[in-house]
């Protein structure tokens, strides 16, 4: 069943979320730091593996030594283009009406309460004390505030973060091309599985933000299995392989904002994902 892998790997962010949420709460602030910082070294790690992708035999048979070169200028082109296109702005606007979305839905809950209309009768007064109600709440449906416990920030953070990190790895594109080809789901499966206990860490620090990245991450690989399903095999391994090596070096800028080093617009960086092997046809005709 072609798509099968993405419906397995956002129920596997989905469970990792909750359990992460669950346990977050019952951990003290340091250990959460640590687990993050785990992450961000974990992220490290393979980002070095795809940078390697730029020195595999491939990519000199097709663009001699210029592989290095056309990652440096798809960072540069797609980087313009992204800040341009203000994508982490867009990222976080969209995290954050996610979350006042969610915030909504919750308060109005918690003021309905367990009785029903017909057990309780309303009259004028009583339902326009009720709009006062829920409109303070809507205002400010986190007591604390974000200014008192971050939980705004949080979100948007976990949302924005836990995309880039499952959608920017090498097999959430090489994944869902194999999956839209018919070759299979092994890739997707195994992301799957590191995606779920990644959604543990991340979810047990930044909280319920990293859930709402399943949908990005729906959106993206489903895109790329239709692309692959209508489009058949379109790249070549060089320009998988330097797509792959771009991407590590977005896997370092995440890195470090995991680790609290800098704070890198990533999202702006996206774009370099779709230059990266127009760049690499364009070089490869003219060598």
């Amino acid at each position: 069943m072609i798509g099968l892998g993405t419906v397995i790997n956002i129920i596997a962010i989905l469970i990792g979320s909750a359990i992460g949420v669950a346990l977050g709460h019952r951990l003290p602030q340091r250990t959460r730091d640590v687990v993050t910082d785990g992450l961000g070294l974990l992220t490290l790690l393979v980002a070095a593996l795809s940078a390697a992708a730029v020195l595999d035999p491939s990519v000199s048979e097709a663009v001699g030594a210029a592989g290095i070169l056309i990652v440096l200028g798809s960072l540069l082109i797609g980087g313009i283009i992204g800040s341009l296109l203000s994508i982490e702005a867009r990222l976080e606007g969209l995290g954050e009406r996610i979350r006042r979305r969610l915030s909504r839905r919750v308060a109005v809950d918690e003021l309905a309460g367990p009785s029903s209309c017909a057990d309780t009768p309303v009259d004028g007064p009583a339902e326009g004390a009720i709009d006062v109600e829920v409109e303070g709440a809507l205002a400010d449906p986190d007591p604390g505030g974000p200014g008192a416990d971050g939980s705004e920030s949080t979100f948007v953070e976990g949302f924005v973060t836990a995309s880039l990190v499952f959608c920017v790895g090498p097999l959430a594109i090489l994944g869902a091309l194999s999956d839209g080809l018919g070759l299979g789901i092994d890739q997707l499966a195994l992301k799957s599985v590191m995606d779920g206990f990644a959604s543990i860490a991340f979810a047990a620090t930044l909280g319920w933000g990293v859930a709402a990245s399943a949908l990005v991450v729906g959106v993206y690989q489903g895109t790329l299995t239709v692309l692959g399903w209508g489009l058949g095999s379109v790249l070549s391994m060089a320009q998988i392989s330097l797509l792959t090596a771009t991407g590590g070096l977005l896997l370092v800028g995440i890195a470090l904002r995991l680790l609290r080093i800098r704070h890198i617009p990533v999202g702006d960086l996206l774009p370099a994902l779709i230059v990266a092997p127009l760049l690499t046809a364009i070089v490869a005709a003219f060598s």
